[in-house]
């Protein structure tokens, strides 16, 4: 019978040691001297953790500040359609999903890129001669965001940079910040409708840029690229072999008098990752079922991406079995009026909104093209009492009860985002007490320089 012996030795301050012998069929073996520990707690958030960081939380966290009890609370500053029931999804989309349900089908779980015929349906709704796309050349993902997480992942490595419009949709920054890759920002215009200052672009390109994040229709800025900015955009990518991420979540959602292409449409050779999903078009963001689709009709991802996104998309079991069962009859089934109903609606709120907020003094509303949004300039030479925009929509809240988000969550201080899904009813209330709001407390020149001075 095999025979073990453990000896404790040590005095004085001297760290206990283990003497450890092990004795087997009558031979003696000496494990030597091991030097004892003592088990203590250590447990540190993660270094990723760490650098995970949401603007938008940090600075409406940060915003201590209580609406006026008088007035009911109208907030502006969330961007799901669903919140105040005026948007709701078509009865197709409904149906398609309680159809699937009772089938009892799709309870299991699923290939971690989706379902075969899941994702030839998508393939099937996005394919065109200018961007064909087939089954292999789509990946699902749990939402918008995590095809946006898992483009990132696959095309930079901690140490690379990518380009992000400014102002911009705050995810890419948080995605990229926790994966350590660095953020640098290029400038969008409000005076060209938030176009790309494209040399700015290219100067921010080096030997470490891995991708450009562009965003069209734009959130937060409601604005929608023309073809020709579109390939001019191209261009640079082409010039700098520079990757194209683009987030396309809100394609098609354009007004009438717009028209919306998307990027991989124009490109001979730039190869692209198109990001989007059913969050927004089809108002469901809570069913968490979005895509990636891959365009690289020049190889020049080759096998190394695509085999990229499939082991990172192994990480989690992919999106929502029950929404991947219903994708092709929403896709397929989803009628033409509800797309242009719920456009009219986000037009109709738009023209209000940009109509009332340009008759402001102090106000400079940049006039949408489509998306859910619309951005405002303050001239805060004429509210000499606010500090920046953080401080104007503060005091928005607490006098007015209209939450507006500050754009330096978007890190473009001194303008605010308006959330245009509302009741139309909504909105000319808040614009109202907006309207109120700066009458209050505008200075024209000569008021605004003796504060200045004081």
């Amino acid at each position: 019978m095999d025979s073990y012996l453990i000896q404790v030795s040590g005095c004085g301050d001297h760290a206990p040691m283990l003497d450890v012998h092990l004795k087997t069929n009558g031979n003696s073996i000496s494990l030597g001297k091991v030097k004892g520990r003592k088990p203590r707690w250590a447990v540190r958030a993660s270094e990723m953790s760490k650098k995970t960081y949401n603007p938008v939380r940090a600075i409406v966290d940060s915003m201590k500040v209580e609406p006026n009890p008088k007035k009911a609370m109208i907030s502006l500053s969330l961007g799901d359609p669903t919140v105040f029931g005026n948007l709701p999804t078509n009865d197709e989309v409904t149906l398609a999903v309680k159809e699937v349900l009772d089938s009892g089908r799709y309870n299991g779980y699923a290939p971690s890129v989706g379902y075969q015929s899941c994702r030839e349906a998508v393939a099937a709704y996005y394919n065109c001669p200018e961007a064909p796309l087939k089954a292999q050349d789509v990946i699902l993902t749990s939402g918008c965001s995590q095809a946006i997480e898992l483009a990132l992942a696959v095309l930079a490595n901690p140490g690379q940079n990518i380009l992000v419009p400014r102002p911009g949709f705050s995810l890419y920054k948080t995605l990229a910040l926790s994966m350590g890759i660095e953020v640098k920002l290029y400038n969008l215009l409000p005076e060209k409708g938030w176009e790309i200052d494209l040399e700015h672009l290219e100067s921010l390109v080096d030997e470490k840029t891995a991708c450009l994040i562009v965003n069209n229709p734009s959130n937060p800025c409601g604005s929608v690229f023309s073809k020709s900015h579109l390939q001019k955009i191209l261009a640079v990518a082409s010039r700098q072999c520079v990757p194209i991420l683009a987030d396309e979540i809100y394609g098609d959602m354009v007004f009438a008098d717009c028209k919306y292409e998307p990027i991989a449409t124009l490109s001979t050779n730039v190869p692209i990752l198109s990001c989007g999903g059913l969050a927004k078009r089809w108002l469901v963001p809570g069913w968490r079922m979005g895509w990636i689709l891959i365009h690289d009709r020049r190889d020049i991802f080759g096998n190394e991406i695509r085999d990229g996104l499939l082991r990172l998309s192994q990480r989690i079991l992919g999106p929502c079995t029950i929404v991947q069962g219903a994708l092709e009859r929403i896709l397929q089934r989803t009628p033409p009026e509800f797309y242009h109903n719920t456009l009219s609606m986000l037009k109709s709120n738009a023209d209000l909104c940009y109509a009332a907020l340009s008759a402001i003094p102090g106000l400079q509303p940049v006039r949408p093209a489509g998306a859910m949004y619309l951005m405002v300039e303050i001239e805060m030479e004429h509210f000499p009492e606010f500090e920046n925009d953080v401080e104007f929509t503060e005091r928005l809240i607490s006098e007015q009860s209209v939450f507006c988000l500050p754009a330096t969550c978007f890190e473009y201080p001194n303008f605010f985002r308006v959330v245009i899904t509302v009741p139309e009813e909504m909105i000319l209330e808040a614009c109202s007490r907006i309207q109120e709001f700066c009458e209050m407390h505008y200075q024209g020149a000569e008021g605004a320089q003796e504060e200045c001075d004081k």
